[in-house]
C-alpha cells in the first residue's frame, strides 16, 4: 500500500454497504475527501493512513481485500468501499463484512483504535526483553499468551504454531514456568517467522487472502508446523500432530518441542 499510496490525496470515496464504516457518524467521504496520505502504518493486524491529525483506519476482520489498480478495475460482488486516490482506485473487498474503515484521530500518533493493542516483534519500539517478562507473568499456556493482542500483537494463531515450533516450545507449557531465555528465543522466531510470510506476500489458504494487487502469497509452503498434520518434522522425523486446542487447531511436533 505504501509504495502505491503515500502522498497521495483523497478525490473520490463511495460506501457501498453500511457496515463496511458502522460506527462513523459523518459521511465518510466528508471526512477523507482532499485529506493527504502522509504515511501507511500497521500494528499487528490493523492498518491505517496517517492523515496528520487523524487516520483512516483500516481493519481486514475475517476477509477484508484492499486492491488497488486503475479506476473501474474492482468488479468483485463483494465491493465495500470504492474509493479514488490521485487517480488510483482503492477498492475494499469484504465477503464476511467483519472488517471496516473509520475515520478516527490519532492518540500519540496510534488510532483510537488500536490504542489498547500491543506492539508486534517487527516493530522498531519493540522491546524483546520486556515483552518477554510480561509472558512470563501469564500462568496461560504459552500459546495462549502469543495470541493475546494486549501483551503482543501480529502473530496470530499460524504464526503462534510456527514460532514454538522453531522455538521447540511446546504450545501448552505455562508461559510463567519458562525461562526468561527461552521466551525471547520464541519472541525472536515469531520476528523471523513473520518476516518470512512477509517476504512471501503472507499465507494465503484461499482467493480471501491477497495483496493489493489480487496476488496470493505462498508462505504455506514454507510452514513447518501448522496444517502438517501427520506428515514428519522436518528437524526429526515424528509426525506432527495436531490438537484442539481453546477453539483452535494447535499444531507441533511431540517428539522436538520439549521446553
Amino acid at each position: 500500500m505504501a509504495d502505491h499510496l503515500i502522498g497521495g490525496v483523497f478525490e473520490q470515496v463511495e460506501v457501498l454497504h453500511p457496515r463496511a464504516n458502522r460506527g462513523q457518524d459523518a459521511p465518510l467521504d466528508a471526512l477523507l475527501v482532499g485529506a493527504t496520505i502522509l504515511d501507511i502504518r500497521r500494528r499487528g493486524k490493523y492498518l491505517w493512513c496517517d492523515l496528520g491529525d487523524s487516520a483512516l483506519f483500516i481493519h481486514l476482520g475475517m476477509s477484508g481485500q484492499v486492491l488497488i489498480g486503475e479506476p473501474g478495475t474492482c468488479t468483485s460482488p463483494h465491493l465495500r468501499i470504492r474509493a479514488e486516490v490521485s487517480g488510483r482506485e482503492v477498492a475494499f473487498v469484504d465477503q464476511r463484512t467483519f472488517g471496516r474503515w473509520l475515520h478516527t484521530p490519532l492518540v500519540g500518533g496510534i488510532p483510537a483504535p488500536v490504542a489498547h493493542v500491543a506492539l508486534d516483534p517487527l516493530e522498531a519500539d519493540f522491546d524483546v526483553a520486556a515483552t518477554a517478562r510480561r509472558i512470563r507473568a501469564k500462568k496461560s499456556a504459552v500459546k495462549t499468551v502469543l495470541l493475546d493482542q494486549t501483551v503482543v500483537s501480529g502473530i496470530g494463531n499460524i504464526y503462534a504454531d510456527e514460532a514454538l515450533w522453531q522455538a521447540g516450545i511446546l504450545p501448552t507449557r505455562r508461559a510463567s514456568s519458562l525461562r526468561q531465555r527461552d521466551v525471547v528465543s520464541l519472541l525472536d522466531a515469531a520476528a523471523d517467522v513473520m518476516r518470512r510470510a512477509l517476504d512471501a506476500g503472507g499465507t494465503s489458504f484461499d482467493a480471501l487472502y491477497v495483496n493489493v494487487n489480487g496476488a496470493s502469497g505462498y508462505f504455506s509452503r514454507s510452514l513447518n508446523a501448522y496444517g502438517q498434520e501427520g506428515r514428519p518434522c522436518r528437524r526429526c522425523g515424528t509426525p506432527i500432530r495436531r490438537v484442539s486446542f481453546q477453539n483452535r487447531s494447535t499444531h507441533y511436533c511431540p517428539a522436538c518441542q520439549k521446553l
